[in-house]
């Protein structure tokens, strides 16, 4: 399945760097080359775009470390930068520390990637002519997966610019930042028109899992409404998803994050990776954008001093993203074993099981590990001469089921509806074994931040929850995070100077 998504992707990213060439690089024509007037004719230049802004989604690592998912974990408090020391990948180390600016390589990558793939989008979406099915669904998908980096972007910087067609050179310089209000309309506006043209999960073929469906495009619109603050809206949202039937728990957040859970009944929105491309230290991109998933290897517990339990699958990787001590903490002081053991793990369970970590003075190490997104052998391939630490197929979870039930559990509090509150709370207790609560008024908000916390560790969400609460002066100040400064990432440094655009506040 895997495969068949990289060669299409392969293919319409080749169609359409061909397609947008510039007589800047060249004075005379190419013989054969295909214009941009020429391609978005067919069915199938259709789809060869469409999977070109799937491609950019995979964009985590690009000749460089730039993840959007370690942008958004790193400034949370559930981990640290971890690695070697201070020195290694620096613009990481940084956002761990609250001490990054306009020039840090993370933020203008995640920044660039994200208008790469809207600018991908905005093709399908102004090029492809909707007269059938199948070229309505392939814009729908556009739609949404535009929608979802204007959240990224809208949510991590504030006011950014709002770019839905082609901006010419002499327009550069005149695309202001838009206000986040602009941003969230087109948000809507694209996620509900897409709605109408998606199908449900379940119309998908297994090998077109990967694609968004009408209840992604929901979920994120819910999403959208929620971080607005419009409780109603959002819960409306959130509860087509959960009513439409088309999706539920898994039996447990191991099954959830194991090979066997990818595109699972809980998977709403996955990016997809593959440990199918033989990957070795000869043949590796290091470039350009593997087909794997190599920050999985990033965060496997430092190998200098790691030595695997026999009984064990977690193997050794490069030592980014340890988890906090206060992580571990939370888990224990909820009494919650059972996603803290497929969450995080201490030193002492470690040497418990046979193996060993052999330097508690580690740079950034506070005695855990974190095994959400574990570096298992399970996930990926050591066969034929393949490089197991090159290969890993490990998903990124971007929209899961637990999570709309949450994000659904919190809009439905704030719409002063504490019982069904209570309802989705503790569907996801349950799924964990932990029984049912009752809590109101403010406890019952708490139960929710404090469920997030646990259920979405090391996926990504945490900072932004922290901010849209109010509450990351008081969880991340110890950390370095300065009120009227961090809740949003700098404008980079490059596009301040050839844009024009105004930088955020204090940076």
């Amino acid at each position: 399945m895997k495969n068949i998504i990289i060669r299409t992707a392969i293919a319409g990213l080749a169609i359409m760097v061909m397609g947008t060439g510039c007589k800047k690089f060249l004075d005379q024509e190419v013989p054969g080359r295909l214009t941009e007037e020429s391609y978005y004719k067919t069915d199938q230049d259709a789809l060869e775009a469409n999977a070109a802004i799937y491609d950019l989604m995979q964009a985590h690592y690009n000749s460089q470390w730039v993840s959007m998912y370690m942008v958004k974990t790193l400034l949370s408090d559930e981990s640290n930068a971890g690695g070697s020391g201070p020195g290694d990948q620096e613009a990481y180390q940084a956002l761990d520390n609250f001490n990054h600016d306009a020039d840090n390589a993370a933020v203008l990558g995640t920044w660039r990637i994200s208008y790469a793939t809207i600018y991908r989008a905005n093709k399908v979406i102004n090029n492809v002519i909707p007269e059938n099915d199948l070229r309505k669904r392939l814009v729908a998908e556009a739609k949404v997966i535009r929608a979802y980096s204007y959240l990224d972007l809208v949510s991590l910087w504030g006011n950014v610019p709002l770019i839905t067609g082609d901006i010419l050179p002499s327009q550069y310089t005149k695309t202001p930042r838009a206000a986040k209000a602009d941003v969230y309309n087109q948000i809507v506006k694209d996620l509900q028109e897409a709605i109408v043209d998606l199908p449900l999960k379940s119309a998908y073929s297994l090998a077109e899992q990967y694609r968004v469906s009408k209840g992604t495009a929901q979920s994120l619109l819910g999403k959208a409404f929620l971080y607005q603050e419009k409780w109603a809206e959002a819960l409306a949202a959130l509860e087509q998803v959960i009513q439409s039937n088309q999706y539920g728990l898994e039996p447990s957040i191991g099954k959830v994050f194991s090979q066997a859970g990818e595109f699972g009944r809980e998977s709403i929105f996955e990016v997809n990776y593959t440990n199918a491309r033989n990957y070795n230290w000869g043949n590796f991109p290091w470039d350009w954008q593997p087909e794997s998933n190599i920050h999985i290897q990033l965060m496997g517990p430092r190998g200098d001093f790691y030595t695997k339990a026999p009984t064990d699958s977690l193997l050794a990787g490069w030592g980014f993203l340890p988890a906090r001590k206060e992580m571990y903490d939370a888990f224990v002081a909820a009494g919650d074993q059972v996603r803290r053991r497929n969450t995080v793990m201490s030193v002492d369970e470690l040497k418990a099981m046979g193996g060993n970590w052999t330097q508690p003075n580690a740079y950034d190490f506070e005695g855990y590990f974190q095994r959400k997104y574990g570096s298992f052998v399970t996930q990926t391939s050591t066969s034929g001469g393949d490089v197991g630490e090159l290969n890993y197929g490990t998903n990124w979870r971007l929209l899961r089921y637990a999570d709309v039930l949450l994000m659904a559990a919190e809009a439905a509090y704030r719409a002063g509806n504490e019982g069904k509150a209570r309802d989705y709370l503790n569907a996801v207790r349950n799924r964990s074994n932990l029984g049912s609560i009752s809590p109101t008024g403010t406890a019952l908000f708490q139960a929710i931040v404090n469920e997030r916390h646990l259920e979405l560790a090391f996926e990504g969400h945490r900072f932004i929850d922290l901010v849209r609460w109010g509450l990351a002066a008081q969880e991340l100040g110890p950390l370095g995070f300065q009120a009227g400064k961090h809740e949003v990432l700098p404008i980079p440094s490059q596009d301040i100077r050839t844009a024009g655009l105004a930088q955020n506040n204090n940076y």
